[in-house]
């Protein structure tokens, strides 16, 4: 999908159609969709018929729960295949994770932002809709992509697209959150930590000390909120900063605030999947993660020798 799709392309209003499961006979232009959400949809498209010349939105399946609204964060399954020759581009059910017992990866988008994967589009088709739906886009790659399309991937302008989606979940998060509460002072050999409200942390690390071999983590400030289970969305506010030189190279503070990753199955870092897992929503938890933990394994990142100090807001889940 990285070679298909490198920003999104336009917003546009999603309409709704058929919602008993399946989108009737391939039929009219419109691709069918056979199979039960949760599960790798079934996609096929009339014999020898030609797609509509429309974008087309339909509700193959609807869910139960609260409407997802326009700045939601959301968790997706999704697949995107192409009209003519059901050529499967991408998607969460092709993923895989990075171990057998780990859950699937599945894609953390906040509808109305920039994503990777999916188009703009094909994200705000799911506003509106509720968590369980399955939602069918079809179009052409211009109209769904527009001038972010890559053309040297094989896929034209004209080629036409059908995207099914999932929203698994969905939860609304102020994007200007923060954990709440008296933070705990810095236990020996832990980096100090001064946290400026609506503002990147500031991380002094110990001046003299050895960076760990091992994973440190602290709890600063202790939330009592759920529990953070593998294959959920982490929605947070973070810091990180090298603790060779105490120098910061990201905050979410930096990108607007809250962001989301899926925790627990390789999509972060190690140490990220080893230090968050089981924290609770309202934490404030220190992290001191070794190479090994962190971007050791990839040789071709400017941290990959690093050890990384992280400050996290745990702010929900999805």
């Amino acid at each position: 999908m990285a070679a298909l799709l490198a920003v999104p392309a336009l917003l546009f209003t999603a309409a709704c159609g058929s919602d008993d499961g399946n989108n009737g006979d391939a039929a009219g232009g419109v691709a069918e969709v056979k199979g039960k959400v949760g599960a790798k949809p079934e996609i096929s498209v009339p014999k020898d018929g030609k797609p509509s010349d429309k974008t087309v939105v339909e509700t193959v399946s609807a869910g139960s729960g609260t409407p997802i609204k326009g700045s939601d964060f959301v968790r997706l399954d999704w697949t995107v295949e192409k009209w003519s020759g059901g050529q499967e581009l991408g998607g969460s059910w092709a993923a895989g994770a990075t171990g057998d017992k780990a859950p699937r990866r599945q894609s953390i988008e906040q509808i109305g932002k920039p994503s990777q994967q999916l188009p703009e589009k094909v994200l705000d088709a799911v506003k509106g809709k509720k968590p369980g739906s399955r939602i069918l886009v079809q179009g052409t790659a211009g109209d769904l992509i527009g001038q972010s399309l890559n053309t040297s991937s094989g896929i034209s302008a004209k080629d036409v697209l059908i995207w099914v989606v999932d929203p698994v979940g969905a939860a609304s998060v102020d994007a200007k959150g923060e954990a709440e509460g008296e933070q705990a002072a810095s236990e020996a050999g832990m980096p100090e930590v001064k946290s400026p409200s609506q503002k990147a942390a500031t991380i002094t690390v110990p001046k003299g000390d050895k960076a760990p071999k091992d994973l440190k983590e602290q709890v600063l400030i202790k939330g009592d909120g759920k529990k953070v289970e593998a294959g959920q969305g982490l929605i947070a506010q973070y810091t990180g900063v090298k603790w060779e030189d105490g120098k910061k190279f990201d905050s979410s503070w930096d990108h607007g605030g809250a962001t989301a990753f899926q925790i627990g199955n390789g999509s972060v870092v190690a140490g990220w999947d080893k230090g968050l897992v089981g924290k609770h929503v309202g934490d404030r938890v220190l992290l001191v993660i070794p190479p090994s933990l962190g971007y050791g394994g990839n040789p071709q990142s400017e941290l990959s020798k690093n050890t990384l100090v992280f400050t996290v807001d745990i702010l929900g889940t999805v």
